[in-house]
């Protein structure tokens, strides 16, 4: 896997996170930029963390399903970028606290990463060098999280549901891309 491929599934990644930063911003009176790292740091951890622990997982079941694997990178990736866009469109509205307390902080990091443990798998079966890989989706999503926090200070709730749509198109696009790629059909 390319390092733009990895940078494009990085930003996908990063588009929940950046979501919740907008609505984070959105919640305190004033952005300061102890909030924007704050968000920055607790999201690009997290999502640095989760794929290095799916790519631990992945690799350990690797030898019994390599015949399958580019099946299963398809279907997850398809999954998580289905569930991303139609959150997107859904009507609800997610309460985000003020608080930047690790006590709120952590669920948010968990939820928003949860993806990203799947995707340590799919690396798994791809055999990405997953140092790097962590490496660039923690600090893409650190420094969009942070620009996310400035972004809800000033424009608001405008931009959280067309970065979920993005981030969930892009992570369907890359899993018909690992597919087709495996099955022959796109030769890059």
């Amino acid at each position: 896997m390319s390092l733009w491929e990895l940078f494009i599934i990085a930003v996908g990644l990063s588009m929940d996170a950046f979501a919740v930063s907008i609505c984070k911003g959105l919640s305190v009176g004033r952005v300061s930029p102890r909030h924007a790292l704050t968000c920055g740091v607790w999201f690009g951890g997290f999502q640095a963390l989760m794929p290095a622990v799916g790519w631990l997982l992945g690799t350990r079941f690797q030898g019994l399903i390599t015949t399958v694997d580019h099946w299963i990178a398809f279907v997850l990736l398809c999954i998580i970028g289905g569930n991303m866009l139609r959150e997107s469109f859904g009507e609800e509205e997610e309460e985000v606290s003020a608080s930047f307390s690790p006590a709120s902080m952590l669920p948010l990091a968990v939820a928003t990463s949860i993806d990203a443990l799947a995707i340590g798998v799919t690396f798994a079966f791809l055999s990405v060098d997953i140092g790097p890989a962590v490496s660039l989706i923690g600090m893409t999503t650190l420094v969009l999280s942070a620009i996310g926090v400035k972004v809800g200070g000033l424009f608001g709730d405008r931009w959280k549901a067309p970065s979920e749509r993005f981030g969930g198109a892009v992570l369907i696009l890359m899993g018909c891309k690992i597919l087709l790629e495996h099955l022959g059909v796109l030769v890059l």
